[in-house]
């Protein structure tokens, strides 16, 4: 039976800049019209956060039972180490889920945009189907797209509305620039496992572009924000404050391109999530204040 920290390990903490990061910016977004609305923010929050930790406990229970797991370089996994029932597993995604579900109904319920509630059951549907169900499009090679989508446009995006309720052009390039950061994130974890990936028929993009367009790639992505924090501050100089990002970014690019392999690039993931993290604080204080 698993222990408590196990669970949390499960729940796989580092990877909630994800779900953070698209908050601070949209709020951000939101704050630069006149609107800040804690309340709806502080839920858009919650929502962001379980959707988080409902997909990693998803993706621990579909590639468990799949054997995707029986061979990591990565952080422990509840089902493919053995140490937790595959049944637990995807009970606590579903709870994990249901309390997004929950907060979610609130926060449209305040809102009073109810045209959103099909936009939440689309992002359950695609946390479950990442590496669930008869063809997870997580193994076809379409998860860097969809983090993408639904973490950087539809999570900045649709804080900015909830809060504002408008979308702007700087929602939209914040929302662009966290997005690639977020998809960054999952280009390096797929980097690092791209020989386990291949033997269980896994094909990451990754998988599909090699280890060297795959580093060109992370590498692309990285950049993006750079280029949006250049831009917004052409009108809004204080933006520039999202180069503080470069503290977490610059290390993370030296190992990717240093050619770090295995358990080497476990560290790019974090300092991927932080500068994306960091970006969003200091972007979204800059449109906010």
């Amino acid at each position: 039976m698993a222990s408590v920290a196990q669970w949390v390990q499960g729940a796989r903490p580092r990877t909630l800049p994800n779900s953070i990061a698209p908050v601070l910016a949209g709020w951000g977004a939101a704050a630069a019209l006149g609107s800040s609305h804690w309340a709806r923010a502080l839920l858009a929050l919650v929502v962001a956060l379980a959707l988080q930790i409902g997909v990693n406990y998803a993706n621990d229970y579909s590639d468990g039972i799949r054997g995707t797991d029986a061979v990591r370089v990565g952080p422990m996994r509840l089902v493919g180490s053995g140490v937790a029932a595959p049944g637990a597993v995807r009970t606590a995604a579903l709870v994990s889920f249901a309390v997004a579900g929950m907060a979610g109904l609130v926060l449209v319920t305040l809102a009073g945009r109810w045209w959103l509630l099909p936009l939440g059951a689309a992002c359950m549907a695609a946390a479950w189907c990442y590496t669930g169900g008869p063809r997870p499009y997580g193994y076809a090679g379409f998860g860097e797209p969809a983090v993408f989508v639904f973490f950087g446009l539809v999570a900045v995006l649709g804080t900015q509305y909830v809060v504002s309720g408008r979308i702007t052009l700087t929602g939209a390039v914040a929302a662009i620039a966290v997005g690639a950061m977020s998809a960054a994130v999952l280009v390096a974890n797929n980097l690092r496992d791209i020989p386990t990936d291949a033997l269980a028929a896994k094909r990451t993009i990754a998988v599909r572009l090699g280890d060297q367009r795959t580093r060109t790639l992370y590498t692309v992505l990285l950049a993006v924000p750079l280029v949006v924090t250049l831009g917004l501050a052409t009108t809004r100089w204080t933006t520039l404050a999202g180069l503080l990002a470069l503290f977490f970014a610059v290390p993370a690019l030296r190992r990717v391109r240093g050619g770090a392999n295995g358990a080497e690039l476990i560290p790019v993931l974090r300092d991927t999530g932080l500068a994306m993290l960091v970006w969003a604080m200091a972007t979204g204080a800059a449109l906010a204040f």
